[in-house]
């Protein structure tokens, strides 16, 4: 049994194909950007930078930088549809991000194009105004670009492209924009990533709508404090389109793609482009950890926790766990472990208090020192009655014990709070999944029913999901290297629980 879970939204076209690709082959159709901050320059960043292998259509040629277009020039209308035949014709296209279309003709091309290749995954930023204010859609075509949502599974809009879409002056508070996003949604079956970035406040709002499946979703993160925004809308919709077939729905590759656009924009001031509102560095995280997508926590707990199923699964398997399940497991080999687990609970309390000296947070710092508390109080209480009075820390240490404590003690000296962490992390995870599934063998007159329900017990569980958040948290947010030692350390902890659950039979009482 998994304690991690993920929303899905399945795809809202009738021509969605459940695959998941490790690398999708994404088509931009936009204009360009000489600059390289918007259009389809950024677009191809933008796809690289989130695992896809991009290609180019190209609608318009504009002549602009970061601080305003000057001029544009449209290919006819026939080049338009010539460039989507030839790649169409060749290569399995398996996203399409849409964005600059400028006019009607133009729309009226892609609207054919899609409707006879139905690509599996259809992204719409519906540009219409640049971010130095330059309108880039012909306000002839507004209505052209309204009939074209219904070809597509997911629109981007921002606040004034919304308002165009729906036909409404635009959304002056957060409520009015999720309205007017569900009525788009209604109108097209379609689903709309609404973006707050131009409402005012400490943080920049998103939201993910789809009305007939009763999806909202809101995404916030913190406004960063920068000019240079050139180019987001078009990155954060490319970068959808590339991670659409990489995930499980809509909501997963939306949540990562404003993740690896907030870390864009946090780093944008240093790229120093240009000298009106520069671009978003997009390869930021390839940068400073060689990961250009940052992994979310539930990314995170998701992988550790696959990559202990063999442990998981071998626990499960062990003849002790089979007889605490039906109540058969001899009395002198559970009075051993009992007592081993003693003998663990004392210095792990101790470790768990190094944990809260070492935390960063007040928080933190509160949620493992609470810990440290109840192994010794609470654990151990419950321990005692199960041993001869005055003779809890008796036992001497078997391997099994001595080889886990090793572990953790090792670990804390080392003085690295994330790796620390990590490696505690399975003695929460392990025993409360486990204890989800046991804690129903408890029934009355069963001779092991006080320590079944100890782990099953909902305050425990309420631990446990404190603890997968922090330690995936901190493990989402480091470094390639140091994400990879917490997540030895983590599964290193993993199998010495299955040793630990393993010994009392392996000794032979």
């Amino acid at each position: 049994m998994s304690a991690v879970s993920s929303s899905v939204m399945p795809g809202t076209g009738a021509h969605q194909v459940p695959r998941v690709l490790s690398v999708p082959r994404v088509l931009s159709i936009a204009g360009t950007d000489p600059t390289g901050g918007a259009g389809i320059q950024a677009d191809l960043k933008a796809i690289a930078a989130n695992g896809g292998y991009g290609m180019a259509v190209v609608t318009a040629l504009v002549a602009q930088n970061t601080r305003g277009v000057r001029d544009i020039h449209t290919p006819p209308p026939e080049f338009l549809a010539a460039q989507l035949d030839a790649v169409s014709d060749d290569v399995e296209i398996d996203a399409v991000k849409i964005g600059m279309l400028f006019d009607a003709p133009h729309i009226a091309v892609v609207a054919d194009w899609l409707a006879a290749t139905r690509p599996p995954y259809v992204v719409l930023d519906p540009v219409m105004v640049a971010t130095s204010g330059d309108r880039l859609l012909d306000p002839a075509a507004q209505d052209a670009l309204r009939a074209l949502v219904r070809h597509v599974d997911l629109v981007t809009p921002n606040l004034p492209e919304l308002a165009v879409l729906v036909g409404e002056p635009v959304a002056p508070t957060w409520p009015d924009a999720l309205r007017q996003a569900a009525d788009l949604s209604t109108a097209h079956d379609v689903a709309v990533l609404v973006k707050g970035g131009h409402l005012d406040g400490p943080d920049s709002p998103d939201a993910l709508v789809h009305t007939s499946r009763g999806v909202l979703v809101e995404l916030v993160a913190p406004r960063v404090a920068t000019r240079n925004v050139h180019g987001t809308g078009c990155s954060l919709s490319a970068a959808v389109a590339a991670l659409r077939p990489q995930a499980d729905g809509w909501e997963p590759a939306v949540r990562r793609a404003k993740a690896w656009l907030t870390e864009s924009i946090a780093a944008a001031d240093d790229l120093q482009v240009g000298r009106g509102s520069g671009p978003v560095s997009h390869f930021a995280g390839l940068w400073r950890r060689g990961q250009a997508v940052p992994p979310t926590p539930d990314d995170v707990a998701a992988r550790w926790w696959q990559e202990v199923a063999d442990v998981r699964s071998g626990i499960d398997d062990l003849a002790f766990i089979r007889g605490l399940v039906d109540g058969t497991l001899d009395e002198a080999a559970f009075a051993w472990y009992i007592a081993q687990d003693a003998l663990y609970l004392r210095d792990y309390s101790r470790v768990l208090a190094t944990a809260s000296a070492l935390a960063p947070t007040p928080a933190e710092q509160q949620f493992w020192s609470r810990g440290a508390n109840s192994a010794i109080a609470t654990e151990l209480g419950l321990h005692a009655g199960f041993l001869p009075p005055g003779a809890v820390f008796d036992a001497h240490p078997g391997p099994a014990t001595t080889g886990y404590l090793n572990h953790l003690l090792a670990t804390a000296a080392r003085g690295s709070y994330y790796e620390l962490v990590a490696a505690l992390l399975p003695c929460f995870w392990i025993y409360a999944d486990l204890g989800s599934r046991l804690v129903h063998h408890a029934t009355p007159g069963h001779p092991y029913a006080a320590w079944l329900s100890t782990y099953g017990d909902e305050a425990f569980a309420e631990s446990n999901r404190q603890a997968i958040g922090i330690v995936t948290a901190r493990a989402a947010g480091a470094d390639v290297a140091a994400r990879e030692r917490m997540r030895a350390a983590f599964v290193a902890s993993a199998r010495h629980e299955l040793a630990f659950f393993a010994a009392p039979l392996e000794r032979g009482v």
